[in-house]
């Protein structure tokens, strides 16, 4: 399954600072867009697998 979220990265002085709209708690921060975009989908997987085990828990 392919999943698309939104991404937004602002600059914030000699920073970057990134979040993705559908998954709160996906937020970091770098000096390059590259290095944000890369911790973003590292942030993005990691929720991902930590919601999953969450459900499976309750369940």
């Amino acid at each position: 399954m392919i999943r698309e979220f939104t991404g937004i990265i602002e600059k914030h002085g000699k920073w970057y600072a990134g979040y993705v709209e559908e998954l709160p708690g996906a937020n970091t921060q770098g000096r390059t867009i590259k290095e944000v975009r890369a911790n973003l989908k590292e942030a993005i997987t990691l929720i991902i697998e930590a919601n999953k085990d969450l459900a499976l828990t309750q369940a």
